[in-house]
């Protein structure tokens, strides 16, 4: 059985929509108050649907009436759509894990609890937007049609990505932490002067806002008034480090020096991530620039396999943020709106499975690494000690082979 992603299956949506129409005229509004929240009170969080499943209204939070304009149009289908791309993103992301454990990677970033800030961003991008992701936005590849088993193809060692970013508008993954920002805001800046109707988006994460290439592309960005929205996926942890050690203020806030609109969205909430990256990329495409949008969520596994999160962080802080689960969360509200029933989980489950077992398969199939690949094209014309850690490593191997 061959599992594509939705986005292979159904055309994402143009901006030109009546959505899109109705909610410009309040673009401006929600980052300018969101700015001006005070350094000393607890940030603004636009938020669709709360941990329990139940849909927040303008009535009951008028703030967050103008992002709410931008998902108007979001069917029960959809939804259905948006819970399966984060259920079977999720399960891609377990096998990998797995399969890193048991040998067959070298090593895995996962994302597990950052699945609604992933596919909610990605589905509000167009067919001509273009993404710079960092080594963790499994789930804006999978709304970008690219196949899974790609992924795992770097993390095993046999390709640089295996995909062309020219057809699916997705970058190569990025482990130089930050510098896919700066990539984003060139590109964009390319898009402004040829004119083109798309906008750009690059990810990184709140370890990475403090590197000097996102201030460079934050100061680029505003001063050419590029058409790129910087998704920052705070997710409490770079690495070791937590959030608060890391930054004096909020981190939607650092927009305001730069002299665009920072957003703070309920990265839990598949829904408000969804419209919120919706109205940044409107904005961009209308020439009104750059747009900070900072996803609070929570990095619920480690940074990556090599990492033992228990050392640093306790589990009681785990445990208060699964309780915030993004996928539970929309599965509870699909149930109690009556959007889904029982046979739609069973046959996604049965789909979750048969994806599941195509990556084993497709993984364990892939051959071995070249290990000796790491010494070519270091230098053009070869090197002398290159040539004398070629034969070291190369006798080291043999060593094994008799069984030294």
């Amino acid at each position: 059985m061959t599992v594509e992603s939705t986005a292979a299956r159904k055309p994402r949506r143009s901006s030109g929509t009546k959505r899109a129409a109705g909610a410009a005229s309040a673009a401006k509004a929600p980052a300018a108050k969101a700015a001006a929240t005070p350094q000393n009170t607890e940030p603004q969080l636009v938020q669709l649907l709360t941990p329990e499943g139940e849909r927040i209204g303008a009535a009951e939070n008028p703030d967050n009436a103008e992002f709410a304009a931008f998902v108007e149009d979001i069917t029960t289908d959809d939804l259905r759509g948006l819970y399966r791309d984060m259920v079977l993103t999720r399960r891609f992301d377990g096998e990998a894990t797995a399969l890193q454990r048991q040998g067959e990677l070298g090593l895995w970033a996962s994302l597990l609890g950052q699945e609604a800030a992933q596919i909610g961003s990605g589905r509000a991008l167009r067919d001509d937007d273009y993404v710079f992701p960092t080594y963790r936005e499994h789930g804006v590849a999978w709304c970008r049609g690219v196949d899974p088993t790609n992924l795992l193809g770097m993390f095993r060692g046999v390709n640089h990505g295996g995909w062309d970013p020219n057809v699916n508008n997705f970058h190569l993954y990025t482990i130089v932490i930050g510098s896919q920002t700066l990539h984003a805001t060139g590109y964009a800046m390319g898009v402004a002067k040829d004119g083109a109707d798309s906008a750009v988006i690059a990810y990184f994460g709140d370890g990475a806002s403090s590197q000097g290439d996102v201030a460079e592309a934050f100061t680029f960005s505003a001063v050419y008034n590029a058409p790129v929205v910087f998704f920052c996926q705070n997710n409490q942890w770079a690495i070791s480090e937590p959030t608060e050690r890391q930054m004096r203020v909020p981190l939607y806030r650092r927009a305001e020096g730069f002299g665009f609109p920072g957003v703070r969205v309920d990265g839990n909430d598949v829904l408000a991530c969804l419209a919120v990256t919706r109205w940044a990329l409107d904005r961009a495409r209308r020439g009104e620039g750059p747009t900070l949008v900072e996803a609070y969520t929570y990095r619920m596994g480690a940074h990556t396999t090599s990492d033992d999160p228990t050392r640093y962080r306790r589990d009681e802080e785990r445990q208060a943020w699964e309780a915030k689960d993004p996928i539970l969360r929309l599965k509870a509200h699909l149930l109690a709106s009556g959007g889904a029933d029982e046979a739609f989980f069973e046959e996604l489950e049965t789909e979750s499975e048969a994806l599941g077992k195509r990556v084993r398969e497709v993984v364990r199939a892939m051959p071995d690494p070249d290990t000796m690949a790491i010494f070519e094209n270091v230098y053009a014309d070869g090197h002398a000690l290159v040539d004398e850690e070629r034969a070291e490593f190369a006798a080291y191997l043999a060593s094994f082979e008799e069984g030294h």
